[in-house]
């Protein structure tokens, strides 16, 4: 099921304006620059290939998402293709030097066999020299610690100051159920959500599977190199 965030119309037009900011897209963009060809898993709004477009890209470019709130605000740009589906549903074949999942989509694959069908249909999507960049958050850094209404932050959204809490409900193995809620004069609203933290080992392995093995890791945003406590795990996975 989709998450309210995602598939409400009028929580996914603000979205980008919650997210401002986001320090990913200046790692990703080169990368989309780079491929003749990309495959944008969960695109959400479509921000980081209707970026690339403006930037120059004149290959194919290509988002996916099960959101339809969300890719309503992607196809205002109609020079991409915006495909409504999940890796389950799809079936491409070889037809992408890139594939790439940003703002911690990966995560959203809570069951083992729901995260091994999307990791077998990035395979099938990939070409043999291509290559599969995403991130997860890692679980050594305990994020979700810090998602308490004491950290609550203010962004501007619609000309407006919104309040953006976010609440744990449960940790539950490495699944973290959490509520983000935003609430501005005249209007509130929430969407709860549950999202895995795998540690490196078990994402190697699940790649592994999957016909994929890591050809570069990172730590953070800046580029370092990972380390036990880094937090985020961004992984560059080759077909091998």
């Amino acid at each position: 099921m989709v998450d309210r965030l995602f598939a409400d119309p009028a929580l996914a037009a603000r979205y980008d304006e919650f997210c401002a900011g986001r320090r990913d897209f200046a790692f990703y963009l080169p990368l989309v620059m780079s491929a003749r060809s990309v495959l944008d898993v969960g695109c959400g709004t479509g921000e980081l290939l209707r970026l690339a477009r403006a930037a120059g890209h004149t290959g194919r470019l290509c988002g996916l998402d099960p959101a339809e709130g969300m890719l309503a605000q992607a196809r205002r740009r109609t020079d991409v293709e915006w495909v409504l589906g999940e890796l389950a549903t799809t079936s491409w074949h070889r037809e992408f030097d890139l594939v790439v999942m940003t703002g911690h989509a990966f995560q959203v694959y809570v069951g083992d066999d729901e995260l091994r069908t999307a990791l077998h249909g990035i395979r099938a999507a990939l070409a043999d020299d291509g290559r599969f960049v995403f991130e997860t958050r890692n679980p050594a850094a305990r994020a979700w610690e810090r998602w308490t209404p004491e950290h609550a932050v203010d962004v501007t959204a619609g000309g407006e100051v919104v309040r953006v809490t976010t609440e744990v409900h449960e940790v539950a193995g490495d699944l973290v159920t959490f509520t983000q809620s935003w609430a501005a004069p005249g209007w509130s609203d929430a969407s709860r959500s549950t999202l895995r933290f795998l540690d490196a080992d078990r994402l190697d392995a699940f790649l592994g599977e999957a016909g994929l093995r890591v050809a570069d890791r990172r730590g953070d945003w800046a580029g370092g190199g990972f380390t036990p406590d880094s937090p985020e795990i961004i992984t560059v996975a080759t077909p091998g």
